[in-house]
């Protein structure tokens, strides 16, 4: 019975010793490793000795504490983000593939913000600017910018 407790407690370890390595806190100490050890033997938070690659908590929830519940919306929330979602269309449509509402019928419902974009002299300055560098896609199928295929043709960095 000492075998799988130990090949657990490895396991335990590395895994630690990973998420520690992972988060540069620094090494943990002998006592610090060996309380997460002890925690996660309380808890089943530890791998179960199958090929599964669910925890023991999960082979076996009954013999382990509950999960603590995570906070969920009052009722009150979910209800006004229904009414939000009905006043602007942002609901999925019956039937229609997953297009929302506001796709569908988009003059039923307010226009959606438009976020600032650019001036058309900033894009015509851009444009230019690709231009004579060389910032642009070549005219083939390779992916490649002008500058890399005609480097002769632009200036160097």
């Amino acid at each position: 019975m000492s075998t799988p407790l130990s090949a657990l407690t490895l396991a335990l370890l590395a895994l630690c010793i990973g998420q520690a390595s992972a988060q540069n806190t620094g090494p943990k100490t002998r006592a610090e490793v060996q309380a997460e050890l002890r925690e996660a033997i309380r808890t089943g938070n530890m791998p179960a000795n199958d090929e599964s690659g669910r925890m023991l908590n999960e082979v076996n929830p009954s013999a382990y504490p509950p999960k603590p519940v995570v906070p969920c919306k009052t009722r009150e929330q979910v209800r006004a983000e229904l009414e939000e979602a009905k006043r602007t269309g942002n609901m999925v449509a019956a039937g229609d593939q997953g297009c929302l509402l506001n796709e569908i019928n988009p003059s039923a419902y307010p226009a959606k913000p438009v976020a600032s974009s650019k001036t058309r002299e900033q894009v015509k300055a851009e444009l230019e600017e690709a231009k004579r560098t060389g910032n642009m896609p070549a005219n083939d199928e390779s992916g490649r910018l002008l500058k890399d295929v005609y480097p002769h043709l632009y200036p160097k960095k």
